[in-house]
């Protein structure tokens, strides 16, 4: 079978062989363009915003193999609408290359519902959005804890910390209102320095409004109060024509003005208790 090869002289086997080599060499090479697609290039479409299956029949009719890389939830975007694709829109690549999607979830994940109480409501607010939660509307109750969470509602029912919620759920905060339901007489700072001011005024929840120098201070902790807003009396007059008290909540302010010489007290400032 092999005699014609055996019976030629070896030089001669070898040039046939160094010429089949080349031959298939020039055959590869010439065919390389054909094998590889080299130059030709084709626009990558927009299916941006296009539901899956639209998006697949418009990249496989240009050629184009489709996959599906991965998945998120936008609540603003259609259900199953292509969020991302890669390569871009509008980018020359070869013919066959295959783009891969990211898709619109059409279940929206679960996160559980954080305790926001005592949070201040810029921190909710920044603690839901990192869940990819939104922030509802807002309402107030009374309450010495001034825009701090009191209660935190999904559909206007209260959600329990834990509470598997879908991202993107709405929800909304009651706040105190920084004014507590029970009220208290006006206390009589009159001839108190500031610091015994301030730290009688923390122990019924009242707060420090403007603090008013009359004259040069030097140290303020140590100035005296020489009046007070709101003051003492009322202005209104009892039965007998007694002086009434002023009331005041917890969470109200008092404005205080203070001056280093100390004032002189009334000495008939016995008030009636209403």
């Amino acid at each position: 079978m092999f005699k014609f090869i055996t019976e030629k002289p070896l030089w001669v086997n070898i040039l046939a062989g160094l010429g089949l080599i080349l031959v298939l060499i020039l055959l590869f090479f010439g065919s390389l363009e054909w094998i590889t697609g080299y130059g030709k290039y084709e626009k990558v479409p927009s299916v941006a915003g296009q539901h899956i299956l639209a998006a697949q029949k418009i990249l496989e009719d240009r050629g184009f193999e489709v996959t599906i890389q991965d998945s998120v939830y936008i609540d603003t975007v259609a259900k199953q609408a292509v969020i991302r694709q890669s390569p871009e829109a509008d980018a020359m690549v070869k013919q066959g290359r295959t783009i891969y999607l990211t898709v619109n979830r059409v279940i929206p994940p679960q996160v559980e519902m954080p305790n926001l109480a005592g949070f201040s409501i810029k921190s909710a607010e920044m603690y839901l959005q990192s869940l990819g939660l939104k922030l509802g509307y807002v309402t107030y109750k009374p309450d010495i804890a001034r825009n701090a969470v009191l209660e935190q509602l999904l559909n206007d029912e209260i959600v329990k910390p834990g509470t598997k919620i879908p991202i993107g759920s709405v929800i909304s905060f009651v706040l105190g209102s920084g004014i507590g339901t029970g009220e208290t007489d006006v206390p009589d700072l009159i001839g108190k320095t500031l610091d015994e001011a301030r730290s009688f005024l923390s122990t019924i929840s009242v707060n420090i409004g403007s603090i008013i120098a009359v004259g040069p201070i030097k140290d303020s902790a140590a100035a005296f109060v020489i009046r007070q807003s709101p003051e003492l009396f009322s202005g209104a007059l009892g039965p007998a024509g007694e002086k009434l008290l002023n009331k005041i909540r917890q969470g109200q302010i008092m404005d205080l003005y203070i001056s280093e010489t100390p004032p002189v007290i009334d000495t008939v400032r016995t008030p009636i208790i209403q």
